[in-house]
């Protein structure tokens, strides 16, 4: 063989390896402004890496098992506010906001997080009605009291998980009226919205995610939707209109009641009142 073309070898040799090593998929984790990266070997080879099982595993529908790391491990028990969250942000545009207190628990007896890390050797299969599964990072729950985890707090595909100010600190345009009575229902239909659909919508122009519309500007839903409709819809969106792109999942009566979807609309309607410059 010529010295070219063995030169020519060498650097093709090369650039594989090096194609090998940047496709290698990454998480990146952010505490307090500190930033590590993740790779899906290393977290597999870790001392604390253990194999689950998930019983009722929200994503897949179904029992599920996966080599997983414990989340508060990666956490490493950092002291932050109270009121902080930890943001889950996936490829496809979707933003959880987890509470710092259920993320960093390691009570088996309540919920306890960890962050599932798909195999290369052992695929996990396509989500149900989709052309892709989880992975490669997907966070999932096991404990006692797994099943009461809102099935948006069950982010998979995450590519960056960061602590950040409480959402209505983050944006205070998502905020009630501090005058606003505690036992006001608006209050929990807040709470409800940044839990379940900040992760994919904003609103006032406010939030992380770009999955789905903004909520209120420049429409509310309670502007255009009969109320009957709009819970309807909440519910079970493909119940009212369906198209081949909707992304928006049904949300059966244990994990949204219909008294929670009230709170919800209560507040979209509040805020309907408080819309921001378009």
């Amino acid at each position: 063989m010529s010295k070219h073309v063995l030169f020519a070898v060498m650097l093709l040799t090369l650039g594989v390896i090096g194609h090998c090593a940047a496709a290698q998929p990454m998480i990146e984790l952010t505490i307090g402004g500190s930033t590590r990266s993740f790779s899906r070997a290393a977290l597999l080879a870790r001392p604390d890496a253990a194999e689950i099982h998930v019983p009722r595993d929200v994503a897949y529908g179904t029992s599920t098992t996966y080599r997983a790391v414990p989340l508060a491990d990666l956490l490493d028990s950092t002291r932050l506010p109270a009121d902080s969250v930890l943001e889950a942000r996936a490829t496809d545009g979707f933003a959880a906001q987890l509470p710092m207190d259920l993320v960093s628990n390691r009570d088996p007896a309540t919920a306890v997080a960890w962050l599932a890390v798909e195999d290369p050797v052992k695929p996990w299969p396509n989500l149900p009605g989709k052309s892709v599964s989880a992975g490669p990072f997907y966070l999932v729950w096991v404990g006692r009291e797994a099943a009461s985890v809102r099935s948006e707090q069950w982010p998979y595909q995450i590519a960056k998980l960061g602590t950040q100010p409480s959402p209505s600190t983050r944006w205070p345009v998502l905020a009630v009226d501090p005058a606003l009575p505690a036992t006001d229902p608006v209050r929990a239909g807040q709470g409800l919205f940044i839990t379940q659909c900040l992760a994919c919508h904003r609103l006032n122009h406010a939030g992380s995610a770009d999955t789905g519309p903004d909520l209120n500007v420049p429409m509310n839903p309670v502007e255009y939707f009969q109320p009957a409709a709009l819970r309807r819809y909440i519910r079970n969106p493909a119940s009212v209109r369906d198209w081949p792109g909707r992304t928006m999942p049904a949300f059966p009566r244990d994990q949204l009641s219909d008294r929670e979807i009230d709170l919800i609309v209560a507040y979209l309607a509040y805020m309907a009142q408080r819309k921001v410059g378009e």
